[in-house]
């Protein structure tokens, strides 16, 4: 079946998908390694409001979990807080707990069916501090991407291994998989570079 695969130049169809499928089985696990790292720095105050600062803030909504911006309106009046108009006035007490219990150091205040929220701003050291926490994440992004990486070269070389590519195939699978690996390392950089920008804006 080997030979028959390798007659003539044709590459043997059967082989190329199972690359197909490594490779891309590698990168949609890179790209949600990058959706996490996202939503990760997101967490991560800066000290402008972004309405994208309580993306991470679930209300336990009459026994569900749902996301914040599912029980209420978030809007950014200026640079320092952020406002939310609730849906449903009976929520006000259950959204104010969520944000005090997130982590982020805000303090909610309620008035009505409108909680604001002042962001407190951010010194220097503490934005120091932050620039070293938003750095050892995107290494750990950066670690994730390189293993999924290791993970298909490893499947690659199975399949060199049990004769069902080529010597010259494997090379191609590893460096397509390289490229996508760089493209996606590339990704962190921009991410952690904007998050940075954002950090040391006064």
């Amino acid at each position: 079946e080997i030979s028959a695969c390798l007659v003539g130049s044709e590459m043997c169809i059967r082989d190329s998908t199972v690359i197909d499928e490594i490779t891309q089985d590698a990168q949609e696990r890179m790209a949600k390694s990058i959706e996490s790292l996202k939503s990760t720095l997101n967490k991560v105050r800066t000290g402008r409001a972004h309405a994208s600062l309580l993306d991470n803030i679930s209300v336990d909504y009459y026994g569900m979990e749902t996301p914040l911006n599912q029980v209420g309106n978030i809007s950014v009046p200026d640079a320092r807080n952020l406002s939310i108009t609730i849906f449903d006035k009976g929520m006000i007490a259950a959204v104010e707990k969520a944000i005090m219990k997130s982590d982020l150091g805000l303090n909610p205040q309620s008035n009505g069916s409108l909680i604001r929220i002042p962001l407190p701003p951010l010194t220097e050291e503490r934005r120091k501090d932050l620039v070293k926490v938003v750095r050892g994440e995107a290494e750990g992004g950066k670690i994730a991407i390189r293993n999924i990486r290791r993970d298909a070269n490893s499947d690659f070389k199975s399949l060199l291994k049990e004769k069902e590519i080529s010597e010259d195939e494997h090379h191609q699978a590893e460096d397509g998989v390289q490229k996508v690996t760089d493209i996606f390392v590339k990704q962190v950089d921009e991410l952690l570079a904007k998050k940075e920008a954002e950090l040391m804006e006064i």
